[in-house]
């Protein structure tokens, strides 16, 4: 089931006065704007504006996708608690509006969450727009309306909005508009380099995903100024090309298994210039810093305190393959390699670690055999069924498989470069894209939050899938899938609340390796 957020608003210059309506349809496994609704209703009130915005909102979401979950997110307090059914609608102007919003979506396909109105704005400035183009005696048009660019640029700088982190696209989308090139103005920089002398080990390609760290830089190249090339390394140095020019690297936090880039700052940042990015930074802290006020996560795996018994997903990485060590691009569309030995060992060592944690009350596995082998192993030491889950399964890297990194250079640059540069682009020969995968995984995460609430599940699965799973839990954008380390046989986890919230609680722990 493909999940929207839908944001709405409404204003009234008067109260009542000129009255206009916004929103704003968003998809929530990518961040991206899906459709924009907004209108002049003539003399009305601010809360007749506000349910005109709302109504408009889901039956633009319906028409995209009648079957979606929609979770509504408005500034007005009213609107929200009276169609949540905690308040009363007395108002004679907003029964019927109230009554048909309710009949757009099933009621239990949406649900709604007040948030502060500095977090509404798009939704805000296209009421704004509709309410400008009424007094000029015209219709809005989406042609014209810039209410997109004009609230992204007062994005970056917003704080999250109270309560625990959760499935955060508006956050995903916060943080992209942020890294994103403003119109007409130079794309910013990206956040300041870690500190030298922490190189993390790729685990592969892309999921696996970045092999000696090119496909990390050529993102980051994309993301500079426009126009400058994809930096590459000489094979076998991990240092840039000469005439090409260095690229800096998002600087992750010291801890929990995010890849980090070392070497001198000639070659990650020339000048010093990453670490000036103060936009990068503050998105980054946006996505990744709890708020002031929230819940503090609890150690371990349980619940947090007050929210009810979370479904939490204990995300194991398969065990190496004979692939995993030569860093070769291995999806769903290859030769299904079976764990090494190396592997078979890792498999046995978190078997034996989860059983001592004895936590896991049941075990999901993507199909295919590398996932099924390391899943049996845990399996035999817990005296548990594994249950097959095709939506766990790894991307499919088209005529990349089996290939490295360098190799789909060689022989596909103009491809590679498209999917370096959108989560949209495809592998050669038609393999999936991110951004299918990302919606492939919110689906399947939506049915097993279903089907094992409150408990906590084994998901054993690949790189692409749990780093996508992490990215989409924190609101953080697509590109942040080429910016985390994730080693064979890893346990990370993620806890969902059943008011929508998640909470990352680990991330790329080998400790049980050692």
């Amino acid at each position: 089931m493909r999940e929207f957020i839908v944001e709405a608003d409404g204003g009234s210059r008067g109260n009542p006065g000129p009255a206009g309506y916004g929103s704003v349809v968003i998809d929530a496994a990518t961040g991206q704007t899906l459709a924009e609704r907004a209108g002049y209703i003539g003399i009305a009130t601010n809360n007749v504006a506000e349910y005109r915005g709302l109504v408009a909102g889901l039956t633009a979401a319906r028409e995209l996708d009648p079957t979606a979950r929609v979770r509504v997110r408005m500034d007005s307090k009213l609107v929200v608690e009276q169609m949540s059914g905690r308040w009363k609608i007395k108002h004679p102007d907003m029964k019927p509006l109230a009554a048909e919003a309710a009949r757009v979506f099933p009621p239990a396909q949406v649900t709604y969450e007040w948030i502060p109105r500095e977090h509404n704005k798009h939704a805000d400035r296209l009421a704004n727009e509709a309410m400008d183009a009424g007094r000029r005696g015209e219709q809005w048009s989406p042609s014209t309306s810039t209410a997109e660019l004009d609230a992204a640029a007062t994005r970056s700088a917003l704080p999250e909005p109270p309560g625990p982190p959760g499935d955060a696209t508006a956050g995903a989308a916060k943080a992209r508009a942020a890294l994103a090139p403003r119109k007409g103005r130079g794309a910013v920089t990206s956040a300041a380099p870690p500190p030298a002398g922490r190189l993390a080990t790729p685990s592969g390609p892309p999921s696996q995903a970045d092999p000696g760290g090119e496909a990390a830089k050529a993102r980051a190249a994309l993301a500079g100024a426009g126009s400058s090339p994809v930096a590459s390394e000489a094979p076998g140095t991990g240092a840039p090309h000469p005439g090409r020019g260095a690229v800096t690297s998002a600087a992750p936090p010291p801890a929990g298994g995010l890849a980090t880039r070392s070497g001198p700052p000639s070659q990650t940042d020339p000048g010093g210039e990453a670490a000036k990015a103060g936009a990068d930074v503050r998105a980054a802290g946006n996505v990744a810093t709890a708020p002031t006020g929230a819940p503090a996560p609890t150690v371990g795996w349980g619940a947090a305190p007050d929210m009810g018994a979370p479904a939490t997903f204990v995300l194991l990485r398969h065990g190496e393959t004979p692939l995993t060590p030569q860093k070769r691009f291995s999806g769903s569309g290859g030769s299904d390699p079976s764990l090494s030995d190396v592997g078979r060992e890792q498999a046995e060592r978190v078997a034996a670690a989860l059983a001592a944690r004895g936590t896991i009350e049941a075990i999901v596995s993507s199909p295919l055999a590398r996932t099924r082998q390391t899943a049996g192993a845990v399996a035999a030491r817990l005296g548990l069924d594994v249950v097959i889950e095709d939506g766990l399964r790894e991307t499919d890297f088209g005529a990349w498989e089996g290939l490295t990194f360098g190799e789909v250079r060689e022989r596909y640059p103009d491809d590679l470069n498209a999917w370096l540069a959108s989560p949209k682009a495809e592998p050669t020969g038609g393999g999936e894209s991110f951004a299918a995968t990302a919606r492939r995984l919110a689906t399947t995460r939506d049915k097993l939050i279903a089907s094992y609430a409150g408990r906590t599940v084994l998901l054993v699965t690949h790189v692409t899938p749990i780093k996508t799973l992490v990215r989409l839990a924190i609101g953080a954008p697509p590109e942040s899938l080429f910016r985390m380390e994730l080693s064979a046989a890893s346990l990370s986890a993620v806890a969902y609340y059943a008011d929508g919230n998640a909470s990352v609680r680990l991330f790329n722990d080998t400790s049980h390796l050692r």
